[in-house]
């Protein structure tokens, strides 16, 4: 089995998600199964299924979060600046076409979010990105076509 990479951020936010799911909305769920079940016949009431399909739905989610965690495999980040992009770091590319700059931080599949700026590195972006230096320039295709960048920092800022 191929072991997903994260960040220890990343790791730390799922396990944190798994507590708070363990400790604040699983207690919720039960006593909302125990005030239906006080309403007396259960076979017809909506409440009471309507709070077992909550519960279903957060031990799913529950059980979702154990499996990533257990296929996920912390990277530490480097003891010195890198000079190429690797998991962890932060990077600048300007849009050859536009000249438009962006910055992305390299995560795991499990943590990434565009809007954050964090993106995979199983990403086309980050695919592409892996192992180059400042200066290189990088095609991606994307939807819309080829995009070019050029990799104009590298930085690992958490």
């Amino acid at each position: 089995m191929n072991r997903i990479p994260i960040t220890r951020e990343g790791y730390d936010r799922l396990w944190a998600e798994v507590q708070r799911l363990q400790q604040e909305e699983r207690p919720r769920v039960i006593e909302a199964i125990a005030e239906a079940r006080r309403h007396g016949d259960i076979t017809e009431n909506a409440e009471f299924e309507a709070a077992k399909e909550r519960q279903a739905l957060l031990e799913g989610k529950i059980n979702d979060l154990y499996k990533k965690l257990s296929e996920c495999e912390v990277v530490e980040p480097p003891k010195a600046p890198p000079e190429r992009v690797v998991f962890g770091s932060t990077v600048a590319l300007e849009n050859q076409d536009t000249g438009e700059e962006v910055r992305y931080r390299l995560v795991g599949p499990f943590e990434s979010d565009l809007a954050s700026g964090t993106i995979s590195v199983t990403s086309p972006i980050g695919r592409a990105i892996i192992g180059k230096e400042v200066g290189d320039e990088v095609q991606v295709r994307a939807p819309g076509g080829v995009k070019r960048f050029e990799i104009i920092d590298i930085s690992y800022a958490v």
